[in-house]
């Protein structure tokens, strides 16, 4: 039988047993926010935590012990706020859930926690609340948004676009394959938009989020009209195995 990977489906002995063999703890982090025409507002929720679960069952395939909790659903989203269907925190109670989050697994006897995060408007966020709550708890605690960590085994399986965007290709793809009842494929021709969020002659260390409704009428960046799930499907397995290879090396935890 193999073993469970989902902390909400595991007791409390269990989930103790887990944290003394030195599991790594995956939070997958995302938002709930417009995703175009086409898609429904949980992508972000759907993706971080297929990905999230797909990658430690590669883990636990290589005999390394993982733990994935269930996703933190709230981020932030302020820029989507405008085509309404969003939920946003501000910065202090975002990290204000994080941090009680991966110090309940520290409590609990974690040593070792990974924020996956899946929404761009949390990138930042995650990264300087990770080393804030390692600094405080005292273990490892990592940030990773999974297309920044893996873009070289996304872009050759895309036709329109060079990497991930927002309810583009990729995402529009991923859920399909996931969730196909978050989809309405006769939205499709209408889920396009500009390939960034930034204007045409902002640069990208020049950090200022607009709101997206000024960058695209449609709520998309990049270009779903070639999504499938076969695509889909084909996305998940190059994400997942490389975040399996990438967070299977001693290094990265010594």
């Amino acid at each position: 039988m193999t073993a469970e990977i989902e902390w909400m489906l595991m007791t409390a002995a269990e989930l103790n047993a887990r944290a003394a063999e030195g599991a790594l703890v995956i939070v997958p982090v995302a938002s709930m926010e417009q995703h175009g025409p086409h898609l429904g507002t949980g992508v972000d929720i759907i993706l971080a935590s297929g990905i999230a679960q797909a990658t430690a069952r590669l883990l636990q395939g290589k005999g390394l012990p993982v733990v994935v909790t269930p996703c933190v659903w709230t981020g932030l989203a302020e820029h989507h706020m405008g085509f309404g269907g969003t939920v946003t925190l501000d910065y202090e109670s975002f990290a204000g859930v994080l941090r009680s989050v991966v110090r309940s697994a520290a409590r609990v006897g974690f040593r070792r926690v990974l924020l996956l995060n899946g929404h761009g408007g949390n990138a930042d966020a995650v990264s300087v609340a990770s080393t804030a709550f390692a600094v405080e708890l005292g273990i490892a605690v990592a940030a990773a948004t999974y297309w920044h960590l893996v873009p070289e085994v996304i872009a050759p399986l895309l036709d329109r676009q060079p990497t991930l965007m927002h309810a583009c290709e990729a995402e529009t793809s991923m859920v399909m394959h996931l969730r196909p009842a978050a989809v309405r494929p006769e939205r499709l021709e209408e889920a396009h938009g500009p390939a960034s969020i930034r204007p045409a002659g902002q640069p990208a260390a020049f950090i200022r989020r607009r709101p997206v409704q000024e960058i695209s009428a449609s709520g998309v960046l990049g270009d779903a009209r070639t999504a499938n799930a076969e695509k889909g499907a084909k996305l998940l397995e190059a994400i997942s195995g490389k975040l399996a290879e990438h967070l299977a090396k001693p290094e990265l935890w010594a």
